[in-house]
């Protein structure tokens, strides 16, 4: 639309600026001039009335171009800055840009994934193939990630084992020992990537409070990440409680090292967890929970 636009300001642009310097309107004022003004007897010759001819018009087309110059300049170049700013971008993006979005000094710019699964081929988008990558090339695991129908989620569920600390100045030691289950979420359309650690077992009620307390008082001395106190409904209609850490972090402009984000996301959550899991159990009775 703004291309057609702009060549219809330039026509009325134009309409103006010729009917703008009228030659009938400034004859008149030139003649009233001469015949009010005594000096101009003195000027009869012909010569001197072409140089006043000359003189006074064009002292006039300077003020009739500045008249014309507020109406018309106020379109003229909004029309032609519109038209450039409309016309460029989709013409120098549009090849630079693949089918999600990728730049094109993106690592996986214009490239096509895709896995054999029992029902065909399912396409792998770019997040998810970092998650893959990560999976089953650096950790070399079996592929267990899903894929949803779209493409656009994905999900990888894993379990670790947690161990303290051997220094003697830990809550947790290296006999302290309990299991995590792990849950990475892909989001295409957002580029992001979150990560969520549980303790697999329920909070019992009696330590909600005191578990909710350790909560407020350690996450502002959490540098990454986020513990969370999840309640959920089981099975038998009744409310439960989890704890759980969270983290994420946006692959969107990251044009190398998707992977390694995805890497150092989890390793820093892990670290950061750890360290939670072991300022809680200044809590005798939260400690007792985490190793039951």
């Amino acid at each position: 639309m703004a291309t057609k636009k702009s060549p219809a300001k330039k026509k009325v642009a134009t309409k103006v600026v010729k009917k703008a310097p009228v030659k009938k309107a400034v004859k008149k004022v030139t003649a009233k001039k001469v015949a009010s003004k005594k000096t101009v007897k003195k000027v009869v010759k012909k010569p001197a009335a072409k140089k006043v001819a000359a003189k006074k018009p064009a002292a006039k087309k300077v003020a009739l171009k500045k008249l014309v110059a507020k109406k018309p300049a106020a379109k003229k170049p909004a029309a032609k800055k519109v038209a450039k700013k409309t016309a460029k971008p989709a013409s120098s993006k549009s090849p630079k840009v693949d089918q999600y979005g990728l730049e094109q000094d993106d690592e996986f710019y214009g490239l096509y994934f895709a896995k054999s699964t029992n029902k065909g081929l399912v396409e792998v988008k770019p997040c998810t193939f970092s998650l893959m990558y990560w999976w089953k090339g650096l950790l070399g695991y079996p592929d267990m990630i899903e894929i949803s129908k779209g493409s656009n989620t994905a999900m990888l569920q894993f379990e670790s084992t947690f161990g303290g600390g051997d220094s003697g100045e830990t809550e947790l030691t290296e006999k302290d020992v309990l299991d995590i289950d792990h849950i990475i979420e892909v989001d295409e359309e957002e580029m992001m990537i979150s990560l969520y650690s549980y303790v697999p077992i329920p909070v019992p009620e009696k330590l909600v409070g005191a578990l909710s307390l350790a909560v407020l008082n350690i996450n502002p001395e959490t540098r990454y990440g986020s513990l969370e106190i999840c309640p959920t409904e089981n099975e038998n209609g009744e409310t439960e409680h989890f704890l759980r850490y969270r983290a994420a972090t946006y692959l969107r402009g990251i044009k190398s090292g998707k992977v390694e984000a995805i890497e150092s996301m989890v390793t820093n959550g892990s670290e950061f967890f750890g360290l939670a899991l072991d300022a809680m159990c200044v809590n005798k009775s939260i400690k007792k929970w985490l190793l039951s």
